[in-house]
């Protein structure tokens, strides 16, 4: 007679963002089937005594294998990027599909699906990125690729052969209005940052350190409460995704407070880094650069504020990684001469979680449910995973057993990213995922990889919850 489960997670700590309580997990055909105690035998058994059974984290902000200009090359493909975010306790991530100019989304799909086929060691679904709104896109493309699943699409509000101008962010927003769609928004205002990049080179001042003060808090947050009206006006949720100041995430707080469906995000940089880490020597600021930049450390406070008192829905990595020491990463030879340069993004889907394990339930800004909330089911809710997020039967049977007494100094040696380095490396944490659960298929086991070859699936999506409101 054959086990009834195919798997079962004895004796650990189910974690949900509702409920912390003991309980064995079976799992049959990649679904969670039944959760309780001393439940029947697996034809697999795994002993979680004195371990936390979380789902698997879901990253929503990654990017991976994605074009980033001229002679530059981003350190991760869909293999190493998610074999990472898989060490890292995570199950699911939704890199986004770059639009480039001229481009039509379904060619760029065809390239992205290309890149990740096969090559995957968690589930993946991809963001689009509309950096080409033209009438085309708008009036065909946008609504039938919605209806296939694709439902959620960024803009951007700066860099300048991303950047939507108003006029273009409306009618793009109305697609989303039309479709149910959910857009996301990058939140700083170009042209004054062109404008502070300017007085800069004019003064001699482009060392890595000078990208932090040629994006201050106040092009963030006149960008973000633009964002904000403009998705008024239109009548549509927004994400204001990678939130690095207490001024930004005040407006996400007014606009909720008048009623506006609003979805705040920040990422570990803004809670663990500073403005003060792009003065390395040497040029070694270049490894902080990311837009927004981190900022000080009373906006950190707000920050972490935010991440306790709701403002804040997701925590996101914003993996966006090229590797250091290289002529096609932070190094090349134009970004040796200026910051301007210096490709914007820094590595982190591995350590987010652990980061804010360690940092948030250890050291009891937020409770266990909190932390589950905030790295997999508000992700899963948000960008309409149905069966992802959540420990509960019908679910995938995506988990991550965490040890909470695991202690470890993060080096980059110990990573499996692309890169070369990490912005953490360093910092002790407690808590660490040591073992990770697909659809049922153990894949990483005692910190090693189990998995013969990549798992990871495509998964197409709904509408979000708020899109259904």
């Amino acid at each position: 007679m054959s086990a009834p489960f195919d798997l079962v997670i004895r004796g650990g700590t189910v974690g949900t963002a509702s409920d912390v309580f003991s309980a064995d997990v079976g799992i049959r055909d990649g679904r969670i089937v039944q959760i309780g105690e001393a439940l029947g035998a697996g034809a697999r058994e795994i002993d979680a005594t004195g371990r936390y059974v979380l789902p698997g984290g879901i990253d929503s902000h990654v990017h991976l294998a994605q074009p980033s200009g001229e002679n530059i090359v981003m350190a991760d493909d869909f293999e190493s990027g998610t074999r990472s975010a898989l060490f890292g306790g995570n199950t699911t991530v939704l890199p986004f599909c770059l639009q480039q100019k001229g481009q039509s989304l379904r060619e760029a799909l065809t390239v992205y699906h290309a890149l990740a086929d096969g090559r995957c060691y968690t589930d993946v679904s991809f963001h689009l990125i509309v950096s080409d709104p033209s009438p085309s896109v708008l009036g065909q493309e946008l609504p039938a690729l919605v209806a296939d699943g694709y439902t959620s699409f960024k803009v951007f509000m700066t860099y300048e052969d991303l950047r939507l101008n108003d006029a273009e962010i409306l009618d793009t927003m109305d697609v989303a209005r039309r479709t149910g769609a959910l857009v996301m928004v990058h939140c700083e205002n170009e042209d004054a940052i062109r404008y502070l990049i300017g007085r800069h080179e004019v003064a001699g001042d482009v060392a890595p350190r000078a990208h932090a003060t040629t994006r201050p808090v106040a092009a963030e947050r006149e960008a973000t409460h633009r964002a904000l009206s403009l998705a008024e006006i239109v009548d549509v949720p927004v994400v204001i995704v990678h939130v690095s100041n207490g001024a930004a995430a005040e407006e996400i707080a007014r606009a909720r407070s008048r009623g506006r469906p609003i979805v705040g995000e920040t990422c570990p940089q803004y809670l663990m880094l500073t403005a003060a880490d792009l003065e390395g020597m040497d040029w070694e600021g270049a490894k902080f650069v990311c837009s927004p930049p981190p900022r000080d450390a009373a906006e950190q406070q707000a920050c972490w504020r935010g991440i306790e008192t709701g403002i804040f829905d997701l925590f996101s990595s914003d993996h966006c990684p090229f590797r250091y020491d290289d002529p096609a990463g932070k190094l090349n030879p134009k970004g040796r001469q200026s910051f301007r340069h210096i490709p914007n993004g820094i590595p982190g889907v591995e350590t987010r979680l652990p980061i804010l394990f360690s940092e948030g339930v250890m050291k009891g800004r937020i409770d266990l449910p909190r932390f589950v909330a905030l790295t997999a089911t508000n992700h899963a809710k948000v960008y309409g995973l149905e069966r992802k997020g959540r420990i509960a039967v019908g679910m995938d049977a995506d988990i991550a057993i965490w040890d909470p007494a695991e202690r470890r100094t993060i080096r980059h040696a110990d990573l499996h990213d692309g890169a070369d380095y990490s912005p953490y490396e360093g910092i002790e944490v407690q808590g660490w995922p040591t073992t990770v659960v697909l659809g049922g298929q153990v894949m990483v086991e005692a910190d090693r990889l189990v998995a013969s070859t990549p798992a990871g699936r495509y998964r197409s999506r709904s509408l979000s919850a708020l899109a259904r409101r």
